[in-house]
């Protein structure tokens, strides 16, 4: 296989911050010796988040076998999602903030058509539905465990507890049309074709959206990682991955 020198379009500061991390991993466990050193290995997780190359790519350009390579990122995402801030804890630091958006995202996955608890009919792909909440700027402040594709939003939101949490915590919260239902605290736009609404219906919608919309830079926010946009780890590790992926953001773009 070839080899060639590439970027990797993220700042030094998550460099450091992994390799800080991996450090202080590798003295809680007595390590002594490592193929690569911290900076390395942490390079080298950050190349398959960002950039979505394959093990055996990441093997060959570090100089590793492809074992070696997939253990050292599974490792060094373990490590980042065991720092992920929790619902309750995400909760808290958006209590300060007059609102969140509530909105749902599908990780596609590559699983066949057999697989029907993964299959989204709303998107007519496979993937697993993450939920997120994004403050009134649009940032990013908190994404779900990853479930089956097949589960709707709403439901999605009630089995991680989101709507429950925003609710006991009087955080007012903007959600879409997936929501409808969900009470609590959470807002939704008026149902219906436009033709059929009222003009002050219509005058909501539109003001709603437009708040919305800012959830959609946190959307963007998680898939600038490009593994997220086409996932073909297991099922299993996809939670993992998210929530790594989630610290990283948070570490580097405050």
């Amino acid at each position: 296989m070839l080899v060639y020198p590439s970027g990797i379009d993220l700042s030094s500061s998550a460099l450091r911050f992994l390799s800080t991390q991996l450090r202080a991993h590798r003295r809680r466990r007595g390590t002594r010796w490592r193929r690569l050193s911290a900076g390395r290995q942490a390079l080298l997780a950050l190349a398959h988040l960002r950039c979505g190359h394959t093990y055996a790519q990441l093997a060959a350009g570090f100089g590793v076998g492809t074992t070696t390579a997939y253990r050292y990122i599974a490792e060094a995402v373990d490590v980042l999602a065991a720092l992920a801030p929790d619902l309750a804890a995400a909760v808290k630091t958006a209590a300060r903030k007059a609102f969140v958006i509530l909105d749902g995202t599908l990780l596609p996955i590559d699983r066949i058509a057999a697989d029907r608890p993964f299959y989204s009919g709303k998107h007519k792909k496979h993937g697993m539905n993450v939920q997120v909440i994004a403050d009134p700027h649009g940032r990013l402040l908190w994404a779900s465990s990853a479930l089956p594709g097949a589960v709707h939003d709403i439901r999605a939101a009630r089995t991680h507890g989101v709507i429950d949490a925003l609710t006991d915590a009087g955080l007012a919260c903007w959600a879409d049309k997936g929501y409808q239902g969900a009470g609590g605290t959470v807002r939704v736009p008026f149902r219906g074709r436009r033709e059929r609404l009222s003009a002050g219906q219509r005058a909501v919608n539109l003001s709603h959206a437009r708040i919305r919309a800012l959830g959609e830079q946190a959307m963007a926010a998680l898939k600038q990682w490009r593994l997220l946009r086409k996932l073909r780890c297991s099922t299993t590790r996809i939670t993992e991955t998210v929530k790594a992926v989630l610290v990283l953001h948070l570490a580097t773009s405050g």
